[in-house]
């Protein structure tokens, strides 16, 4: 059903209202027969979106109200997210930054609502990855992270005045005899959630992993001069390092 304006050739075009055969309603603006400017799309699972159309699809800028009480609000093309958004998750968590063929990707931010802790960096295809910081309630890790896991050299930096220096490493997960006997040779090997490995504790550093350079020489000689004392202060830090800080900070969170 149609209710609105048409054009000489009795095709919608301005403002109309419709109602689809499947029960969706839309209201707004048409353009040689399809949606085309703004409009308001229901969908009778109770779902909306309201923004701008182009030739049927969502394209521009628009905000959809997911039936699990999410939200995306943000830019759109070809009917998908595209461009810069923040999506507002059923469970509060919240993603903002840039987004490529539905996915996040490019750089943003993800806030975990029940800890406070956030991830902030790049992103591919939805999953984190590239160089990033992963900021908990006091501390934080800086380091750069790959399909989801934080991958080599980084550093933990904790509020109490010091940095713990160190390394991820990708480990193959063991097997009994009887499963290496069965394994196909062009099987890949089964890999296990990357282990840190702590390697030395300093004082506050002021440079990031972000392409900026390490501190110089003689900055980093003033940091040697505090390694006898920084040795007990490691082991009572590594002691701190809970469990689940020893596993990759983001494990379990999605």
């Amino acid at each position: 059903e149609y209710d609105g304006e048409r054009n000489a050739e009795g095709e919608r075009h301005g403002h109309g209202r419709a109602r689809l055969p499947n029960g969706d309603t839309y209201d707004g603006q048409y353009e040689n027969g399809f949606r085309s400017g703004q409009g308001i799309y229901r969908f009778k699972n109770g779902a909306y979106y309201t923004g701008e159309y182009l030739q049927n699809k969502k394209h521009g800028k628009g905000i959809f109200f997911y039936p699990d009480g999410s939200k995306y609000e943000g830019g759109w093309v070809d009917d998908r997210r595209h461009g810069y958004g923040v999506y507002t998750y059923a469970n509060g968590d919240t993603y903002s930054g840039e987004w490529f063929n539905h996915n996040r990707h490019g750089q943003g931010t993800y806030v975990y609502k029940d800890t406070g802790s956030k991830y902030v960096g790049g992103w591919a295809n939805g999953i984190q990855e590239g160089q990033a910081e992963l900021i908990h309630l006091n501390h934080r890790f800086k380091g750069r992270f790959l399909r989801g896991n934080p991958v080599g050299r980084g550093k933990y930096i904790f509020d109490i005045g010091c940095e713990q220096h160190g390394e991820y490493i990708q480990a193959k997960q063991d097997k009994g005899e009887e499963e290496e006997e069965e394994e196909e040779e062009d099987e890949p090997s089964l890999l296990v959630e990357p282990k840190w490995k702590a390697s030395e504790i300093t004082k506050l550093t002021f440079w990031t992993p972000h392409g900026e350079n390490p501190p110089s020489p003689r900055e980093a000689s003033l940091v040697t001069a505090e390694a006898a004392a920084a040795e007990a202060v490691e082991e009572r830090a590594e002691a701190s390092v809970t469990e689940e800080e020893e596993k990759p900070p983001i494990a379990g969170l999605f």
